[in-house]
Formats: C-alpha cells, structure tokens, sequence
C-alpha cells in the first residue's frame, strides 16, 4: 500500500483568483502547491485585451507570498469585438497562452460572450493558424435545453460542427461534466483535450440536493448523474492524455453563496491535491496522478514540465481541512467533500 507519492510539482489548468481583496487571500492557496495556473478571464469588466491581461498578470504576482514562484498564465476572454489581429499579438508576446469561450449567460460573469459562434470565425480562424487554444465554457444557453443537457448539446450543435470548419483549432473542453463530453474528447486526437475538476469526481448532482439544497456544491456546469460522475473519475485516472486537472476552483464568500440566487462555484484550491490523492487510491491508480495533475497539461500547452516536487503522505489520522478562507470581503467556504481524507501535502 502506497503511504507517500513524490510527484512533479502540479499545474491547475483552470482557476479563478478574482481580484482585489479576494485576489490576495485565495491566491496563495493555489501557489502552495501548485506550479502555474490558466488563469480565468471573468472579471467585471473582463480582460479583453493585452494590457488588460499584463495588468491582472502584475497583480496576481503582488498578490503571492514573498519567495514564491508561482506562475500565473494569462487567457483573453472572447467577445464579438475581439479583433484577430490583438489575439496574434497576445500570443505572440508569450504573456497569453489561450482564449476563453464563454456562451453568453452561462456563468459567472459571461454577459459579454459570444451569443454565436459564426461572430467570432475570424478570429477563431486567426487561433488555428497560430496554434492558440481555445478554452470553450461548453454549454448551451438557450432557454429550450435542460440545464442537465446543456453540455451533450454544445458538443453536438457547436463544438463538433465547429472542429469540423477548422480542424486545425486546438480546443480545450472545459470542466467536463458527463459521460458524452468523456467519449468525445477521446476521439479528438492531439489537437482537444479536456479539463475534469475535483469537486465534480467527487459529487453528483444528489450531493446538491438531497436532503436539502447545499450551495456550497452548486457549480456551473452543474454536477450530473452518479453514471456521469463514474465516468470522470474512469477518464481521470485512466491516463489518457487527454484529460488533465483543472480545478475551476472558484471562490465566492458566503454570503453571495448562501443567497436567493446563489452564486455558482466551488473552492478547493486549499485542498485539491489531497482529494485528489484520495480519488486516485480509491480508483487503485495513484501512479497516474502525477500524469493527471503534471504532465498532460503541460505537454497540450506546450510549456516546459515543471523542475519542482510536492509529496503527499497517507496520515492515520484524518486531515483537518479549514473549514473556511477569510478574505477582506468575507468568508468563503472550502470545498467539503463529506468523508474524512488521509492524504496531506507533506513538502
């Protein structure tokens, strides 16, 4: 039985820091462990352009622990406005390593998506010829889909006709959440690859309301059958390269959470690897974490693997986990995941 995993130091390829006083207490949860980070676009107002995504890039740095390395990696956000020839640009000055799709009205803070995809062809078209990845949000938003649906359907009506015109897009399907988006992003070859999140190997969308509704598990996209969820976890641990760790941790305090309208995401920055390491033993594949969290990632950005080590010890005691993140807007809640863990970060 395994009791201790050295592993590359990690990369979270999907996270949210936000900005300002969140910025500066959620950002040193991620730079604990990991290496560097696809950092999320969303902001009000986004980041668009260029100098908006070098000025987010400097805070986040101002943001991190004296001495630490972590690298922040900067993404654009898609609107009908994009102009081709700044994303080239972008690219071109090593500062942005994707651009994010965001349908518009998906989640939080994606008014200013794209309502239809014919409207940014040409700068899509711009992205395949100079390899930039596209990171696709992949759900539909028209009122007619069931919110349960809303993935299996932007693979068939706008992901897969969309590859189809430009094959040459490299594609990163975010945060997927069913057992289509799995299948699909096996068959794509080395141009797609897909993001799974912590949260979503851990819980179905039972977890949410069963028993009560808890808005601390309410994510967009929002968890799915347990049939969904035993298929990330297949694909995560399989060691297929298309599949690599993106958190889509996403911090929100609670009083936004625990709300009429509560808002959607979850955090688990803080404790992601040690989950991880659970979910890995329990599927009898922790020598594939390392692939999951550390090598494939890196290696579809095309980015150098990361020289640094983290190792995680097994404890006999369970880990006690802070149950909450205090930030100068308020408190924000951990991402619990209902059973006790036994794997910690040890160095």
């Amino acid at each position: 039985m395994i009791q201790s995993l050295t592993l590359r130091r990690p990369d979270d390829m999907h996270l949210h820091l936000r900005d300002g006083a969140m910025l500066s207490a959620v950002a040193p949860e991620t730079a604990r462990d990991f290496a560097r980070a696809i950092i999320m676009p969303n902001l009000v107002p986004p980041v668009v352009t260029a100098a908006q995504a070098a000025a987010y890039r400097n805070r986040i740095l101002a943001a991190l622990p004296g001495g630490s390395d972590f690298q922040p990696l900067m993404t654009l956000y898609l609107t009908e406005e994009t102009a081709p020839a700044d994303v080239a640009a972008a690219a071109a000055s090593g500062l942005v390593q994707a651009v994010k799709l965001y349908p518009a009205g998906a989640t939080t803070n994606s008014h200013s998506g794209v309502t239809h995809i014919d409207r940014v062809m040409p700068v899509l078209e711009t992205m395949a010829e100079i390899g930039l990845p596209l990171c696709c949000h992949g759900e539909v938003t028209t009122a007619e889909v069931d919110i349960f649906d809303r993935e299996a359907v932007f693979i068939d009506t706008v992901l897969d006709p969309l590859r189809r015109r430009l094959p040459g897009l490299r594609v990163v399907m975010e945060h997927i959440t069913t057992e289509e988006g799995v299948a699909y992003a096996a068959t794509g070859g080395a141009d797609l690859a897909a993001t799974i999140t912590t949260h979503h190997l851990i819980i179905n969308r039972n977890h949410i309301l069963v028993g009560g509704i808890r808005p601390h598990y309410y994510c967009l996209p929002v968890a799915k059958r347990e049939k969904h969820r035993l298929a990330l976890r297949r694909a995560a641990t399989s060691g297929n390269p298309a599949y690599f760790l993106g958190t889509d941790s996403a911090p929100h305090v609670d009083a936004l959470k625990e709300h009429a309208c509560g808002c959607a995401g979850c955090f688990t920055a803080t404790n992601t690897m040690p989950l991880l390491a659970h979910v890995f033993e329990q599927e009898g594949a922790l020598p594939q974490l390392e692939a999951f969290t550390s090598l494939h990632g890196a290696r579809f950005y095309r980015l150098p693997l990361n020289s640094g080590t983290i190792t995680l010890e097994k404890t006999a005691a369970p880990v006690d986990f802070p149950e909450k993140i205090q930030t100068g807007q308020g408190p924000v809640t951990l991402f619990n995941p209902g059973f006790p863990v036994h794997w910690r970060v040890a160095g």
